[in-house]
């Protein structure tokens, strides 16, 4: 009951941290305050993060800058070792962490809410999950403009006309409204063909996938009494 409750009161107190972020850092009219809601419902620790400064970024009117300099952020941890080692070291102490935030923040020349944001991230030993957290919040800034991600992985890079074409295809699909945004993935253990994944669905038209298949198929016993 006692780590339950202690649970919890860490919760209340997280949460109590993204309502002031949330107040500190809007710009709504004093007189009416237009009301923001989140395009998407994400849920787990990053969803919930990612949804906190994504109604701040847009009551402070700052999605755009706030959504490349979290990028920037997770970029620099992919390209440096040790950053991405102290993001994932619980053992450094929560003051060392807001620290180093902050004259990582400094340097890079942050606005003040995403600065404010990743000391609150840093504060509760949330930097681990630093990428999951933007892509959550890249996902929200997307649904925001009307863009739908598609990815499509393929062995080598597709030319630029077929990705035309791809891109075209999609957009019929996907109908007016949207505008599909390609990312390529390359993935050489597909063998060959292609995958396109977008709006929680798979098209799978993989060499390996139609190998599987037919393994599958010349593996079943033959009805020879239904030739």
């Amino acid at each position: 009951m006692e780590i339950s409750h202690c649970l919890f009161l860490q919760k209340m107190k997280n949460w109590a941290l993204m309502i002031s972020l949330l107040k500190n850092y809007s710009t709504a009219s004093p007189k009416r305050e237009e009301k923001v809601k989140v395009p998407l419902a994400l849920f787990g620790g990053s969803g919930n993060y990612a949804s906190a400064l994504y109604l701040a970024a847009v009551k402070g009117n700052n999605l755009d800058k706030v959504e490349s300099e979290l990028l920037d952020l997770v970029e620099a941890s992919k390209k440096s070792r040790i950053f991405s080692q102290f993001t994932k070291d619980l053992s450094v102490p929560a003051k060392t962490r807001v620290e180093a935030i902050n004259d990582i923040c400094g340097q890079a020349k942050f606005s003040d809410l995403t600065k404010n944001f990743l000391v609150i991230v840093a504060e509760n030993g949330r930097l681990k999950y630093i990428e999951s957290i933007a892509k959550r919040f890249v996902d929200l800034t997307m649904a925001h403009k009307g863009e739908v991600k598609a990815v499509v992985t393929t062995v080598i890079p597709l030319p630029p006309q077929e990705e035309k074409e791809l891109k075209e295809t999609l957009q019929e699909i996907i109908g007016e409204g949207k505008q599909v945004k390609l990312e390529q993935k390359i993935d050489p253990s597909i063998l060959g063909g292609l995958v396109v994944e977008f709006e929680q669905k798979v098209f799978d038209m993989s060499i390996k996938t139609r190998a599987k298949q037919m393994e599958r198929f010349l593996r079943e016993p033959i009805n020879i009494g239904a030739l």
